[in-house]
C-alpha cells in the first residue's frame, strides 16, 4: 500500500497499569505527525493528572483524542463484568468514530465484531507469563482465560508482537496458526541519551511482577561495591504492595526523571524470568548503559551480543556480572557503546513503518472480504458478553 493510502484514523487501546501505556503515547505521537488522527481508549486505574499531562503534551498534527474508563483489564482477577462493559464501551466509540483500523493491545476484544479490521498485539500474556515464572503449565483456574485469548486471537485481522519468541508463545499456548508480524518498539532519542556516568547499578520495572526477578538484585545489593537504585511501582493492581529490601528504592518515576536516572548509571541490570521485549532495557541501551540481563530467549532476540546474560535464578552469577563491570571501565564503556548502537536498530522510525504496513495489511485483506467472512462462522455476531460468561 503507498504511503498516501495510510489508515486517516485509528482507534487505540491501551492500559492504564504497564508498559503498554508508555508505548502506546510513542506510536500516537509517531502518528500523529504523519497526519493519522488517533484515538486512545484506556482501561485500567483511573488514568492520573500526570498520565493526562503526557496526553495533552503529545506533538501531533491534530490532538490525540482519550477515552478512559478504569475497568479490569483480562489478566486481573475476575475480570469478566468489566470486559462485557469494555466490549460494549468500544464498539460505541466505533460507530461514533468510525476509525479506518481498530488496533487492540488485549486479547479479549479481537472477538467484538468491529466494522474496521483489527490488528491485536500481544505485548504479554498469563500462561506464558506463568510458565515462565513457576516453571510450569498455568493452572486449570486460567482455563476461561485461556479461551478467552484465544477466540480474540481467531477474530484478528492480523496478529502481531514486538519479537519472534513472543508470537512463538500464542502458538504454544493458544494453537494460534493465523498469520503474525513482529512490531518492534521504540523510545524516543529526544528522551534518552548518555550523561557522564556514575558508579550505580539501575533497574526499573514494576516491583511486584515476579518476572522482573527483583529478588536477584536484592540479593546481590548488599554484596557489591556500588550502590542499586530501583524504580517503579510497588503497589499491586489487586491490593497489596512490594517493597524492595537492600536496594535503595526510587519509587515510580515520571519518564523523564527516569531518563535522567539512566542517563548516569553506568549499568542497568534486568535478570528477568519473564520480558516479551523489554522497553526500560532499551531506555538504558539508548543512555549508553551496560546491560546485565536475563537469559531469556527474548531479550537475546533483541541484544544478541550487546549484553551480559545471566540465568535468572542463579544469584551467583549476577554477582559475577554485576562485580566484572565494576572492576572493568573499558569492557563497561565497550558494552554501554554495543548497547547503544543495538538500541539505535529500534528507531521511532522503524516502528512507525512496521505498524503502518500492518495497518495497510489488514485494511487490503479487509477489502477483499465480505463482512460475514471477516469472523470464522462459529463468532458472527458473537458478543464479548457470551464469550465472558461462564
Amino acid at each position: 500500500m503507498a504511503a498516501a493510502e495510510a489508515p486517516g484514523k485509528v482507534l487505540i487501546t491501551a492500559d492504564t497499569v504497564g508498559g503498554v501505556w508508555t508505548h502506546v503515547l510513542e506510536l500516537a505521537q509517531l502518528l500523529g505527525a504523519r497526519g493519522i488522527e488517533v484515538a486512545i481508549a484506556a482501561m485500567g486505574d483511573p488514568v492520573s493528572a500526570s498520565q493526562q499531562a503526557q496526553v495533552a503534551a503529545l506533538r501531533t498534527r491534530r490532538p490525540v483524542r482519550l477515552h478512559a474508563r478504569p475497568l479490569r483489564l483480562e489478566w486481573m482477577e475476575d475480570p469478566w463484568p468489566d470486559l462485557q462493559r469494555a466490549g460494549d464501551w468500544l464498539l460505541a466509540i466505533e460507530r461514533q468514530w468510525k476509525p479506518d483500523v481498530v488496533h487492540l493491545n488485549q486479547f479479549a476484544f479481537g472477538a467484538l465484531p468491529f466494522a474496521a479490521p483489527k490488528l491485536v498485539v500481544a505485548h504479554s500474556c498469563v500462561l506464558s507469563w506463568w510458565r515462565a515464572v513457576h516453571g510450569k503449565a498455568a493452572p486449570s483456574t486460567t482455563d476461561r482465560y485461556r479461551a478467552l485469548v484465544a477466540e480474540g486471537l481467531a477474530g484478528a485481522s492480523l496478529v502481531g508482537a514486538p519479537t519472534r519468541a513472543m508470537l512463538a508463545t500464542l502458538t504454544q499456548n493458544y494453537g494460534y496458526a493465523g498469520p503474525g508480524v513482529v512490531l518492534p518498539n521504540a523510545r524516543s532519542p529526544e528522551v534518552y541519551a548518555p550523561a557522564p556516568k556514575e558508579p550505580l547499578v539501575l533497574s526499573a520495572g514494576r516491583l511486584w511482577d515476579a518476572a522482573k526477578n527483583l529478588a536477584a538484585l536484592e540479593s546481590v545489593a548488599p554484596r557489591l561495591r556500588w550502590p542499586v537504585a530501583v524504580a517503579g511501582q510497588t503497589a499491586q493492581p489487586t491490593g497489596g504492595v512490594r517493597k524492595p529490601c537492600g536496594v535503595r528504592a526510587l519509587g515510580e518515576l515520571a519518564p523523564t526523571a527516569l531518563a535522567e536516572y539512566l542517563a548516569r548509571a553506568a549499568i542497568y541490570a534486568l535478570p528477568a524470568r519473564y520480558e516479551p521485549f523489554g522497553q526500560s532495557a532499551l531506555e538504558a541501551g539508548m543512555c549508553g548503559c551496560a546491560l546485565v540481563l536475563g537469559d531469556i530467549e527474548s531479550l537475546r532476540e533483541v541484544w544478541g551480543r550487546a549484553a551480559l546474560y545471566v540465568p535468572p535464578d542463579d544469584h551467583e552469577a549476577l554477582h559475577a556480572a554485576l562485580q566484572r563491570l565494576m572492576g572493568d571501565e573499558p569492557l563497561r564503556r565497550r558494552m554501554g557503546r554495543k548497547a547503544m548502537a543495538r538500541a539505535a536498530l529500534y528507531s521511532p522510525k522503524r516502528m512507525t513503518d512496521a505498524y503502518l504496513a500492518a495497518y495497510a495489511t489488514v485494511q487490503e485483506a479487509a477489502s477483499k472480504e465480505s463482512a460475514s467472512r471477516r469472523l470464522p462462522a462459529r463468532m458472527r455476531g458473537t458478543s464479548l458478553e457470551t464469550l465472558c460468561a461462564s
